[in-house]
């Protein structure tokens, strides 16, 4: 095992422990093309996130979407951050025109249903979150507990 990889390994297991700053400093090591790394890259948004950084965590989805993108993750990220920020609407904007593989995550559905409901349209909001229910029934327990949702409190019993 290189000493790349290592620390990268490292950074994982902290980021798992939620350790962010010990992942952090793992990775501030790292040298060279390391840096720039998908891995190393998403490793180091996990951190912004849970530091709640969102405008560092946002540029660094974007960069993430334009490094891959075809891959779902980076605007999952990126329409989390953007809601967190109140930019909801530009949520919204950003999971609609992500890629296609974005559609078989019950993710995509769940927090599309969150930032309807959030910008008041809930109907379409109920009608993504039963999509998400069905994809993956483990997401009405989260529903149940998520301040998004609290405009629809009655009507996520019936599903």
């Amino acid at each position: 095992m290189t000493e790349t990889e290592r620390r990268i390994l490292a950074a994982q297991g902290y980021v798992e422990l939620a350790l962010y700053s010990e992942a952090r400093q793992e990775l501030a090591a790292l040298k060279g093309e390391a840096v720039d790394r998908v891995d190393v890259q998403e490793i180091l948004l996990l951190c912004l996130m849970a530091e709640s950084r969102w405008a560092d965590a946002l540029s660094l989805t974007l960069r993430l979407c334009e490094m891959e993108p075809e891959e779902p993750g980076g605007f999952i990220h990126a329409a989390f951050c953007l809601h967190e920020l109140g930019r909801t609407d530009e949520a919204v904007d950003i999971l609609s025109r992500g890629p296609t593989a974005l559609r078989s995550k019950p993710v995509f559905y769940y927090n599309m249903g969150c930032y309807h409901a959030r910008l008041g349209d809930l109907e379409r909001a109920l009608k993504l979150l039963r999509q998400s229910f069905e994809m993956d029934g483990s997401l009405r327990s989260v529903a149940r507990k998520d301040p998004d949702l609290d405009a629809l409190r009655p009507a996520l019993q019936g599903l």
